[in-house]
């Protein structure tokens, strides 16, 4: 049987497949532009946007910025371990991945629910519409790369495991991208307004 090999300075097969960045584009493009129309808005109605950031806990949005870097971080060394063939030191970092989008989604939760028990819904106004739903969006995505690296590094560890290096790679895209959104996110939510 012959072994496919993959060409990585290819532009139709970059690490992770082209499925997965196509994915990463569409999803970078409507953050993208979800941030245009939030930003539009905040020009309109720059008092309310304002006296609203400040309600925001800059304070996780930094630690959460942290825990998604540090996490990718890990993810990287998991994807440099793994093409290595280092299969246990590959799922030690892709548990450390997890570790910090675990603490991502424990920090984001008492966020949510401290503005929830202050009374700050999709209906307060503007401002925190746009908050609740591109960081509600961006947690989906956040639990969703989670699920993938549960699955990618459970069917890697299997004895005659079929998990190949773009299968790792596909991963390290999803949750990298997880990373990019949320820089784009934090600094427009957390600090410009």
């Amino acid at each position: 049987m012959e072994t496919l090999k993959i060409n990585y300075k290819n532009l139709y097969f970059p690490p992770g497949g082209i499925l997965m960045w196509i994915i990463i584009f569409l999803e970078l493009i409507t953050f993208g532009m979800a941030l245009v129309v939030f930003t539009m808005y905040g020009s309109e109605e720059p008092e309310i946007f304002h006296q609203s950031r400040l309600q925001l806990n800059s304070t996780f949005g930094a630690i959460n910025t942290i825990f998604l870097l540090t996490s990718g971080f890990f993810m990287a060394n998991a994807v440099v371990e793994f093409k290595a063939k280092n299969v246990k030191k590959s799922s030690f970092y892709f548990k450390l991945t997890m570790l910090g989008g675990l603490l991502f989604l424990i920090l984001k939760s008492v966020e949510y629910y401290h503005k929830i028990d202050s009374g700050i819904t999709l209906e307060t106004n503007t401002f925190f519409a746009f908050y609740w739903l591109l960081t509600g969006f961006h947690l989906i995505h956040v639990i969703m790369g989670l699920v993938i690296l549960i699955w990618t590094n459970n069917g890697m560890m299997k004895k005659n495991s079929d998990t190949e290096v773009v299968d790792v790679e596909a991963c390290a895209a999803f949750w990298h991208m997880c990373d990019l959104i949320w820089l784009l996110l934090f600094p427009v939510l957390y600090l410009i307004f």
